[in-house]
């Protein structure tokens, strides 16, 4: 069965979010961040649920019947 377009965004997205929140962990972890604490963990705590939550979105979307 083929990607629908739209859960082809949403797996994009997910990827992007997954890509934003792993890069916040190494920032926080190793030091200071280039954006400052405060605005990285916000990145992180954003994206982290946000990756989670369209990749399922995605998968759900692709498995609806048209």
């Amino acid at each position: 069965m083929p990607m629908k377009p739209l859960a082809g965004l949403l797996l994009a997205l997910s990827c992007l979010l997954g890509i934003a929140a792993t890069g916040s962990v190494f920032e926080l972890a190793y030091g200071d961040p280039r954006l400052g604490a405060v605005p990285t963990m916000i990145i992180l705590a954003v994206s982290a649920p946000g990756t989670v939550l369209t990749l399922l979105m995605a998968t759900a979307w692709n498995s609806r019947s048209s």
